[in-house]
C-alpha cells in the first residue's frame, strides 16, 4: 500500500496489474506435480524411507533410511544440489537381524538425538528386539549402543507416558501380559507396568498417543483384540495417570470389516477435535475398499471414501505381508497431510488394481461432501485419478508427505518396488499448487534445555511426540476458522510421521487469531500445561521451546517468516511497472530535450537576423 502513495500518477495501472494477480492466485486450481528425484538425492535413490528427523540441529528435515536389510543411512539436508547427502553408514553387527523401523529420539534427556531401531530375525519371527543408538555431537556411534532386555510382541509406540517431556518406550513383552513402559533416563533402563489392565493387543496395531478429547493433553488410543474381535480403546490423561474411558470409547471395529488397516488421527473437519480414520476392507480381497470415520464418544462409523471405481477399474487398499525378499510388514496406511493448504487434511494411499496387478499412489483430496454417506460430516475424500507424474510410478507401496523445501508445502514421497533389485527405490514429487494459500508450521521441542543445554548443542533437532497444536482464526468470510493436529502421534509400521505440524489457513492472509500448544503432563499433575500466542503471521514456522515446562507462561516461540508467492509475484508486478514508468519518463525527458534544443535553435537564428 505504501508503494501506492509513492506512485499515485500509476495507480490504476498498479491495481489493474495487482487485481489479476490476485484472481490467479485465488484461483483454486488443481495440484500440478514435478518430479525433483535426481535434484534431490542424485544417486542416492535406493532404500527404505523409514523416519524423519533433525539429527544434525540446522532447522532442517533429514531423512532416515534402511538399506541393505541392516544399514541405517541418513541423507543430511544440504543447500547444494542434491540437497541430500548420506552421512556414514552405521552397519550393525547382527547378521541374522533386518532392521523393520527406525524412531529417532532423545531417549536419555541429553538434548542430542538418538536414535532407535526395531530388528527382526531372518526367519521373521513375531519377536521385536528395539536397540538404541546414542547420539554424541551430531554423531552416531556404531559401538555405542544399548539393547532392551525385553523382547516386544510388535513394533513398540514411542509416547511420552510420564510427561517428563522424554520419550519412553510402550509395548507388550514376551514375559508379561500387561503392557510396559521402559524409560532409559541416563541410559539405565527402568521397566514397569503401564496400565492397570491385562491387555492382548492387536497385530500389527495403530496405536497413537494424541490429545482425543480437547483438554490439551495427549492420550492414549490402543488397538485390543480379544474374543469379539478387535476393538479400540482410549485411555485418558485426567492427572498424570492413564485411566481407561468407559464406553462408547471401548469401540469395535466396523460390522462389516474383513481386514482393518492402521488408525489415522486428523481435524478431518476442521473443528479442532481430532477423528478416527481406518481404511478397511468389505471382503478379503479387498475387492471393495472403504475409509470411515469416527468421532471420539460415538459409536457410528460413517464412510468418507465411497467410491473406488475410476471409470470401469475398480481399485483397492493393498496389505504387505513380510517376505524374504522384503522383510518390512506393510499394512494398509493412509497417510495425511494437507496439500493444498485448505485447513482440511488430504490423504496419500496405495491402491491395487483390483483386475490386474498394477499398485499405485493415489492422492486423496478431502472435500465437501456430495454422498448420502457422509453429509452428517459434511466432507469425504475424493481420489484424484488423473495426477500424471504419480500415475508414472508403478508398483508403488509407500507415499507420504514431506516439506521438501521447507517452504510449508507439503511434497510427496513415494518408494517403489524394483523387479531387478532387492532394494525400493525413491521418488520425490514437488507439489507446485498453483492457488496461493497460506499455512503455520509449528514444532515444539523437548524444553529440557532452552539457552543453556549441556554439551553446548541446540535443542533445535529433538523428535519429540505427544504435544498438540491448534489456531483459531477467521477466514475470508469473517466465519470463526480452526484446525488441530498432535506432533508425531505414531511410530511403528511405517507410520512416517513428520516431526513438526503444517496446519493450511487457506486463502485468507488474516493473522491467526489465537494459537495455542499443549505437552503431556506428568504424574499427580491435574491443570494443563498450555499456552497461547495471539497474531501469528501467516506462512511462519514457530519453533516452540516449553521451558521450564512447569511454567508455560515462560515458554518462548521463535518466528521464522516464509515469504507468500503473492508477495513475489506483487514484487514482480511493481518491478515491471517502475520499469514501464521509468521508460515513459525517460521518453518524455529525451521529448522534452529536443524541443529545448530546437527552441535554443530558433531563438539563436531570430537573434541574428536582429542584430543586422
Amino acid at each position: 500500500m505504501g508503494l501506492l502513495c509513492l506512485c499515485p500518477a500509476v495507480g490504476p495501472t498498479l491495481i489493474i496489474l495487482l487485481s489479476a494477480l490476485s484472481l490467479l492466485s485465488c484461483h483454486p486450481g488443481i495440484s500440478a506435480l514435478q518430479d525433483v528425484t535426481a535434484e534431490l538425492f542424485g544417486s542416492e535413490v535406493q532404500g527404505t524411507v523409514a523416519a524423519f528427523g533433525d539429527f544434525n540441529s540446522d532447522k532442517q528435515t533429514d531423512i532416515f533410511l534402511i538399506r541393505s536389510e541392516n544399514q541405517l543411512v541418513i541423507l543430511l539436508a544440504d543447500v547444494k544440489a542434491p540437497y541430500y547427502k548420506p552421512k556414514p553408514k552405521v552397519v550393525l553387527q547382527w547378521s541374522d537381524k533386518v532392521i523393520t523401523s527406525v524412531v529417532p529420539g532423545d531417549y536419555d534427556g541429553d538434548s542430542q538425538m538418538d536414535v532407535l531401531l526395531t530388528l527382526h530375525s531372518k526367519n521373521l519371527d513375531i519377536n521385536t528386539t528395539a536397540v538404541i543408538f546414542w547420539g554424541n555431537n551430531q554423531t552416531l556411534d556404531p559401538k555405542l549402543f544399548t539393547i532392551l532386555k525385553h523382547s516386544f510382541l510388535d513394533e513398540p509406540l514411542i509416547l511420552d507416558f510420564n510427561g517428563d517431556m522424554i520419550p519412553d518406550i510402550f509395548g507388550t513383552v514376551k514375559e508379561n501380559p500387561k503392557p510396559q513402559i521402559c524409560s532409559l533416563i541416563g541410559r539405565n533402563q527402568t521397566w514397569y507396568p503401564a496400565l492397570d489392565s491385562d491387555i492382548q493387543m492387536y497385530v500389527p496395531h495403530s496405536h497413537a498417543f494424541i490429545d482425543l478429547n480437547k483438554d490439551f493433553t495427549a492420550d492414549l488410543f490402543l488397538t485390543t483384540e480379544d474374543a469379539d474381535g478387535i476393538h479400540f480403546e482410549i485411555w485418558e490423561n485426567k492427572d498424570g495417570n492413564f485411566s481407561k474411558a468407559p464406553a462408547p470409547f471401548d469401540l469395535k471395529k466396523p460390522p462389516n470389516a474383513k481386514i482393518i488397516g492402521q488408525s489415522a488421527f486428523a481435524d478431518f473437519d476442521g473443528d479442532g477435535q481430532q477423528e478416527h480414520l481406518l481404511p478397511v476392507c468389505v471382503d478379503e480381497i479387498c475387492h471393495e475398499s472403504v475409509i470411515y470415520r469416527n468421532l471420539p464418544g460415538s459409536e457410528q462409523w460413517i464412510t468418507i471414501l465411497p467410491n473406488l471405481k475410476n471409470g470401469d477399474t475398480v481399485w483397492g487398499f493393498v496389505s504387505q505381508e513380510p517376505t524374504l525378499l522384503v522383510p518390512f510388514p506393510f499394512p494398509i496406511t493412509i497417510h495425511l497431510g494437507d496439500y493444498n493448504m485448505d485447513g482440511f487434511p488430504d490423504a496419500l494411499a496405495i491402491l491395487k488394481n483390483t483386475s490386474g496387478s498394477n499398485k499405485q499412489a493415489f492422492l486423496l483430496e478431502n472435500v465437501p461432501c456430495n454422498d448420502a454417506s457422509c453429509r452428517t460430516v459434511g466432507r469425504m475424500f475424493r481420489v484424484l485419478w488423473e495426477l500424471v507424474d504419480l500415475n508414472q510410478i508403478k508398483n508403488a507401496v509407500v507415499a507420504t508427505f514431506f516439506d521438501i523445501y521447507e517452504d510449508g508445502i507439503l511434497d510427496l514421497l513415494v518408494l517403489n518396488e524394483n523387479k531387478d533389485n532387492s532394494e525400493f527405490t525413491i521418488h520425490a514429487l514437488r507439489n507446485n499448487f498453483d492457488a496461493d494459500a497460506y499455512f503455520v508450521k509449528v514444532i515444539v521441542l523437548s524444553g529440557l534445555c532452552s539457552n543453556d543445554c549441556p554439551h553446548k548443542v541446540t535443542p533445535f533437532g529433538v523428535n519429540q511426540p505427544g504435544p498438540y497444536i491448534m489456531y483459531t482464526t477467521a477466514d475470508a468470510n469473517g466465519y470463526l476458522k480452526n484446525a488441530s493436529a498432535g506432533q508425531l502421534s505414531q511410530s511403528a509400521h511405517f507410520a512416517l510421521q513428520l516431526p513438526y505440524v503444517v496446519l493450511g489457513l487457506g486463502r485468507s492472509a488474516n493473522f491467526l487469531d489465537h494459537l495455542y500448544v499443549g505437552i503431556p503432563r506428568p504424574l499427580g499433575e491435574k491443570s494443563v500445561r498450555k499456552q497461547e500466542w495471539t497474531a501469528i503471521i501467516p506462512n511462519s514456522q514457530l519453533i516452540v521451546i516449553p521451558y521450564p515446562h512447569n511454567s508455560p507462561k515462560s515458554w518462548s516461540a521463535k518466528l521464522y517468516l516464509t515469504p507468500s508467492n503473492i508477495v513475489l509475484l506483487t514484487a514482480i508486478a511493481l518491478i515491471g511497472v517502475c520499469v514501464f514508468i521509468l521508460a515513459i519518463i525517460g521518453i518524455l525527458h529525451w521529448q522534452e530535450k529536443k524541443a529545448d534544443d530546437r527552441e535554443k535553435r530558433q531563438e539563436a537564428h531570430r537573434f541574428h537576423f536582429d542584430a543586422m
